[in-house]
């Protein structure tokens, strides 16, 4: 059974900096895509940005040139760094994999920009 194991929320000033990891449990062999999604409070789950195994990232409009997604297929690792955060980033940040057909979640992390 995959586990996702997500780390690094924390409270942000505006304009300031974090960064997320997540860490799958096992080995992923083959194809897959690891990402991230986030819900703020009131509404729906959202793409924030996701990455296949060979390195191509696709990002959100909303966060293009400001978050940058990458992984470590050595580690299972997914990062998302997030700079020059706003307070509308604030949310929940779930980790998610998609492998061999099936998809995989985190429990998430919070992220709160404010200052």
């Amino acid at each position: 059974q995959v586990q996702l194991v997500e780390s690094g929320g924390d409270l942000v000033q505006p304009g300031g900096s974090l960064r997320l990891s997540c860490a799958a449990s096992g080995s992923i062999v083959g194809i897959s895509v690891m990402g991230w999604y986030r819900q703020a409070p009131g509404k729906q789950r959202e793409l924030v940005a996701t990455i296949s195994n060979s390195g191509a990232p696709n990002y959100a409009d909303s966060v293009k040139g400001r978050l940058t997604i990458s992984r470590d297929n050595s580690k299972n690792t997914v990062y998302l760094q997030m700079n020059s955060v706003k307070p509308e980033d604030t949310a929940v940040y779930y980790c998610y994999l998609y492998w061999r057909w099936r998809e995989y979640w985190g429990q998430g992390t919070q992220v709160t920009v404010s200052s």
